[in-house]
């Protein structure tokens, strides 16, 4: 890696599994500093936009820090309450129990009596941890592009949302599971979460002046690119075929830096408009299932941050 490189980082969504990402950034976001490279990007889908939004206010934020945003948003986010953690349990277990191919009733969420409860209850721990008021001030023309992946469904377009306008509504749509929540209304448009489109958005980070354009692009990726075996049983299939849709969306942003990356090596770009970008990945590569993926219990939260910050510190390491 070159000296003082312009680094800029996406978060792929995956529910709670994202608490992964947490503990990633972390690590890498002081070190960046320390380091003395430039951050000069954050991205991030559903729960990889909670993520990048903690991280990108605590980085900016000259009363806190990144960890301890990213820390008291995830305190926040656990099921910490007798009632919460029955209402964690009961919804783990009915979803893995589907995913078996057990039959359960199906309900919608607007139909469901504590969806909205639930998302109102998202926005409130997302304005207790950042200030959202604050934001516009913090993006400044200096600051790392801040950049949240949505979709608005009834144009069937995707959607990003950056900097300024990064706001709680905005956070929300990019984690509206249209099997849990409802759609959120932005300016009259109806958006659902961002895993249907760009997860993590990729391109946004590339509409920046040629002077912070990233030489170093690092992806905290939830979902494994690779398995061994093929999936025989209804969970395991099911498991899979979560992953490779949530990683569809990313090999497609991916490709589009490889792309400039052949058109920078082969001299049909400008050089003092385009670069070559080293793209790394921080994988989790968890074999947990779906279901995992709705589990905020306290003990499996905090494991997932720890696991972060170890994989974070192994790949400074090698950089």
């Amino acid at each position: 890696m070159s000296d003082e490189a312009n680094v800029a980082i996406a978060c792929q969504g995956g529910g709670s599994h994202t608490a992964f990402t947490a503990g990633v950034l972390a690590e890498l976001l002081p070190a960046i500093e320390d380091r003395g490279d430039r951050l000069v990007g954050l991205s991030g889908t559903s729960g990889g936009a909670f993520a990048a939004l903690a991280g990108w206010y605590g980085y900016l934020a000259d009363d806190t820090t990144a960890p301890e945003v990213l820390s008291d948003l995830w305190d926040e986010l656990a099921a910490s309450t007798p009632a919460d953690r029955a209402g964690n349990d009961t919804l783990v277990w009915t979803t893995r129990f589907e995913n078996m191919g057990v039959p359960f009733p199906e309900i919608s969420p607007h139909q469901h009596p504590f969806t909205g409860w639930g998302q109102a209850r998202l926005q409130r721990t997302l304005e207790s941890v950042v200030d959202f008021d604050a934001v516009p001030g913090l993006a400044t023309a200096a600051a790392p592009e801040l950049v949240v992946g949505t979709v608005d469904i009834e144009a069937g377009t995707f959607e990003t949302f950056t900097n300024a306008d990064v706001t709680p509504e905005a956070v929300l749509a990019s984690a509206a599971v249209p099997q849990l929540f409802p759609a959120v209304e932005i300016d009259g448009d109806e958006h659902w979460d961002g895993l249907f489109s760009q997860n993590p958005p990729i391109r946004d980070l590339y509409h920046v002046s040629p002077e912070r354009k990233p030489d170093e692009l690092w992806v905290v990726q939830i979902n494994p690119q690779t398995r061994d075996g093929e999936p025989t049983s209804m969970r395991e299939i099911a498991d899979r075929r979560n992953e490779l849709a949530g990683n569809l969306s990313l090999n497609q942003e991916l490709h589009m830096v490889e792309q400039i990356n052949e058109f920078v090596a082969a001299g049909h770009l400008p050089d003092g408009e385009f670069r070559h970008t080293e793209v790394r990945r921080i994988g989790f590569d968890g074999d947990l299932g779906y279901a995992s993926k709705l589990d905020r219990s306290p003990a499996f939260v905090d494991d997932l941050i720890e696991t972060g910050r170890e994989r974070a510190a192994d790949f400074l390491d090698g950089v």
